[in-house]
């Protein structure tokens, strides 16, 4: 008998008393110390073994070759070696039953226990091992009750090392276990020889060995899951080109790489991303890491006696193999069960108020923009018509030519992949997705607060008051109103985000979303970022066993932002990646009292305008503003000293990071229109100060009983009463958005039809009497092409200061030749956009144009004064390359496209919807209520 022990001290004494307790004793023992660091050595010793042997740092079936090595010749081919580790304990009649198999059945060389699991004797850890068609190794009984059900099968294809009973000639013929396979599959392997050399392997009911673990356990007190399913698929690929035909091996070892890509995606969409590195490093070891190969097809081809046919009724048929991994899957169901231990939130969507909130915003959302309806786009504050076709909007992703201005090769905004999508909604008129974001905004901000506020309360009213509150947000109308995009797509995903990252902790699919809506909020909302990777870090902070989970959230938003990250620092301006994107422009009037009061520049939600036109302008509209949301503030502030205040306190945090980011960033300008530098717009810092409000709000109805209802009553009168003026701007006349049509005239528009580079130089007269030019091409810039490199740029090109010299000469009488300026810039029309501010300067830039024999005017158009250049060569030069045209920017799509590849597939549901359960406690935000439990992705 062998006894091999590695550091399994633990485990060893009950072993050697296993075996001291044998009705059958072995006729000699030899113990081997396989380099360990704890007392097994000395155990060994006092057992009182034939031979007590060392063999360092070695697996399993080396150590079992040392000790053959040391052992006494055989006397005959009888000769028989029992084979334990450490953590084996042998049941007294084991050897005895494995002897009794033997001897009866000349023809089996390897007999093999029922290995029990060590704390659960009456459960059966391992019995009998085989591989399916494509030489995947399974365990033929696992994890089941022991009620003899298998004791009839005798014939296997293969047995665990653990307890093995194997003739010592053949141990020598096959030349032991495979040194290429230290762990998983070696004994399955040696089983596999066994059968090929024309011997029987067999299990033997009767014998019982105890089993702390699986083979690549010896040595280890634990093996994490993904080295466990390397270390198996290391040993698959091993015996497939070890078994396989010499025909066929070049063909075997050309797939070990494409496999690997396919099952790496495969472990993707099974939410097992930790084990797409072991896909991989399995395939490129087993390629180029020479582990014995060679060495072990000349042992098989030496020893083999019969075909490969003699094996297959031993194989795992295909049906049987999708039944054992169906029935895994299900015994991994029940361990990851919750346990309900209090009362579950019963809030439904359509008997609870949600679907009716969501209806009436609806109807507001249509009234309060019902202006909107017959528009092909909107424009105002940040926006701008999209490109015409689907097509254009995806060229403008990536890194690649800006046509903004005079050019310049950059990185687009993050936020041109969110327009790209959405006006891919609407492919045969992007820009019409706009106009339906707009009307739809409302409903679908109470769509995301019913589902989000459901995971904060347990009375089932709640959500749906604060589908309301979110809906109706001040941050969101004053968005809206001010024309500000981003932040309103900011307000809509936000409550997603909360949603997916709460449940990011238990569920691969959830941290995908959560990943893909962090991705979207920023690139929408840029000034965000800190503060969601504060959350972000804190919720890991909770939830350290997830961190496998919650790291993957912030992956595909710097996939997005890398190319900018890498440009604006180059450039000395990293503040300039808060930038808001879009069109430049102004925000309203802020401070800190006005920030506190959720206004974001618009005039205290509208009341200013609204008083003043009834004469009662002064401070009466921020009086008012303050009475109006006390009933929200009271409430959050309340939530801290109610019972369950712990779960009011990261809604608290979330408000405060909110109202921090709107602070800082209305201090900071690093955008603005021609001359003049802008903040950037609070609303986004806003609805983050707003989620957390409301956050609290739930934390504390929930916690008020029967108070609760006139309370949330109050909160919702007034905060409907707050909104009323920002519902009502498009009628008032107070909003900055409006319907889109031409972003430059039709002249202009139909010459670029034919010429879609051509430029059309913009003049404006700014405050100051200052003068700005834009040049702008084809049929203008749209939204998604736009650049925050161009906004926040801080000096001029060469290109740009040609531009203004030029711009400066022929807006006076200068007597310039502008002829080869206008002719290298492409330069076909000048458009003087109609006086707003100095009317001076409007004059003297329209007559000297006129008097410019450059220039035919072309007249009066909506955009203002149009003036024609008519040398203008008649054919466009070449247009740079796009986001594809280059080795870089198609790295950079490629390199994004996986990332957002495998974000989605690992977001694809692959279980059965989540059974909602009840649980009684609640951390970081997950309240007391419901929770759904992990769909074993």
């Amino acid at each position: 008998m062998i006894l091999v022990a590695r550091s399994g001290a633990a485990y060893l004494e009950r072993t050697l008393s296993g075996l001291a307790r044998q009705t059958r004793q072995p006729d000699a023992v030899i113990a081997v110390d396989a380099g360990s660091t704890d007392t097994s050595s000395d155990l060994l010793a006092a057992s009182g073994p034939t031979q007590l042997v060392t063999a360092p740092g070695g697996h399993f079936g080396s150590a079992v070759s040392r000790a053959i090595q040391v052992a006494a010749s055989p006397e005959s081919d009888n000769e028989w070696l029992w084979l334990l580790a450490h953590d084996n304990a042998p049941a007294p009649t084991a050897l005895e039953q494995l002897l009794g198999a033997v001897e009866i059945a000349p023809s089996v060389a390897i007999a093999g226990p029922k290995l029990m699991r060590w704390e659960q004797p009456d459960v059966i850890a391992e019995f009998g091992e085989t591989i399916t068609q494509f030489g995947a190794s399974i365990a033929l009984v696992e994890g089941e009750l022991d009620q003899a059900q298998h004791d009839v099968q005798d014939d296997v294809l293969g047995v665990a090392a653990g307890g093995m009973l194997v003739r010592r000639s053949l141990w020598t013929a096959l030349g032991g276990f495979d040194p290429g396979l230290p762990s998983i599959d070696a004994s399955l392997d040696f089983s596999i020889r066994a059968r090929l050399a024309g011997f029987r392997v067999v299990v033997v009911p009767g014998a019982k060995v105890a089993s702390a673990g699986g083979p690549e356990l010896f040595g280890r007190r634990s093996v994490p899951d993904r080295r466990r399913v390397r270390i198996a698929r290391s040993a698959q690929l091993h015996r497939r080109l070890v078994y396989s035909p010499g025909g066929a091996l070049p063909f075997h070892w050309l797939s070990l790489l494409p496999l690997a890509i396919l099952r790496a995606l495969g472990q993707v969409i099974a939410k097992r991303p930790g084990a797409v590195g072991g896909e991989f490093s399995t395939a490129l070891s087993t390629a180029f890491g020479g582990s014995g190969i060679s060495r072990a097809r000349r042992n098989l081809r030496a020893s083999r006696t019969l075909g490969w046919a003699s094996i297959a009724p031993l194989r795992m048929p295909p049906a049987e193999a999708r039944e054992h991994r169906r029935q895994l899957r299900e015994q991994a169901a029940v361990v990851n069960t919750g346990v309900a231990s209090a009362p579950a939130s019963t809030a439904g969507f359509v008997t609870h108020g949600g679907l009716w909130t969501v209806l009436v915003a609806a109807v507001i959302g249509v009234i309060s923009w019902g202006p909107l309806l017959g528009a092909s786009s909107v424009v105002g504050g940040t926006m701008a018509p999209l490109s015409g076709t689907v097509g254009e909007l995806w060229s403008h992703i990536g890194y690649g030519w800006r046509e903004i201005g005079v050019g310049f090769v950059g990185a687009s905004d993050p936020f041109a992949y969110v327009l790209a999508v959405l006006g891919s909604l609407t492919f045969w008129s992007p820009s019409f997705s706009i106009v339906l974001l707009y009307l739809l905004a409302l409903p679908l901000a109470a769509l995301g607060a019913w589902f989000a506020a459901r995971r904060l309360t347990t009375r089932p009213v709640l959500p749906a008051l604060a589908s309301l509150l979110w809906a109706i947000a001040p941050p969101l109308l004053g968005s809206m109103s001010a024309g500000h995009l981003g932040a309103v797509i900011a307000h809509l995903l936000l409550p997603w985000l909360v949603l997916a990252g709460l449940s990011a902790s238990r569920s691969w699919a959830a941290a995908a979303a959560a990943a893909l809506l962090f991705a979207a909020t920023a690139a929408s909302a840029p000034i965000l970022v800190p503060a969601l990777l504060l959350c972000w870090l804190a919720w890991m902070v909770a939830r350290p066993k997830s961190t496998h989970r919650l790291i993957v959230i912030p992956i595909p938003a710097l996939a997005l932002f890398a190319p900018l990250v890498v440009q604006q620092v180059l450039r000395g301006n990293p503040l300039a990646l808060l930038a808001e994107p879009g069109v430049p422009a102004a925000g309203g009037e802020t401070s800190g009292l006005r920030l506190a009061l959720a206004d974001p520049g618009v005039g205290m939600h509208g009341w200013t305008s609204v008083l003043g036109s009834l004469s009662l302008a002064g401070t009466g509209s921020v009086a008012l503003v303050a009475v109006l949301l006390a009933p929200i503030g009271v409430l959050a502030i309340l939530a801290l000293f109610v019972p369950g205040s712990r779960r009011a306190i990261p809604s608290m945090v979330i408000a405060l990071l909110g109202f921090l980011t709107a602070v800082i960033g209305t201090h900071i300008e690093v955008a603005g229109p021609a001359a003049s530098a802008a903040p950037i717009w609070a609303g986004a810092g806003l609805s983050l100060f707003w989620l957390g409000l409301l956050g609290s709000v739930m934390v504390a109805l929930d916690a008020l009983g029967r108070a609760s209802v006139p309370l949330g009553v109050l909160a919702g009168v007034t905060s409907i009463l707050l909104a009323l003026p920002l519902l009502g701007t498009m009628y008032l006349a107070t909003a900055s958005v409006q319907a889109g049509g031409r972003i430059l005239p039709a002249v202009v528009t139909a010459q670029a039809d034919s010429r879609a580079r051509i430029g059309t130089l913009l003049l404006a007269v700014q405050p100051g009497g200052s003068l700005s030019a834009t040049l702008e091409r084809g049929s203008g810039a749209t939204l998604d092409d736009r650049s925050t490199l161009a906004s926040t740029a801080t000096t001029l090109s060469a290109e740009e200061r040609r531009l203004a010299r030029m711009t400066g000469n022929i807006a006076s009488h200068s007597g310039y030749d502008a002829a080869s300026d206008l002719s290298h810039l492409s330069i076909g029309f000048v458009l003087l956009s109609p006086a707003n501010k100095s009317e001076a300067v409007y004059a003297r830039t329209s007559e000297a144009l006129d008097s410019n024999a450059l220039f035919t005017p072309v007249g009066s158009t909506d955009n203002g004064l149009l003036w024609r250049y008519q040398d203008l060569p008649k054919t466009d030069a070449a247009a740079p390359a796009g986001n594809t045209g280059t080795a870089l920017g198609a790295s950079i799509l490629l390199g994004q496209a996986i990332v957002f590849g495998l974000t989605l597939l690992l977001g694809i549901p692959t279980a059965r919807r989540r059974r909602r359960t009840a649980v009684s406690g609640s951390v970081l935000g997950e309240p007391a209520g419901t929770f759904e439990e992990d769909d074993h992705d």
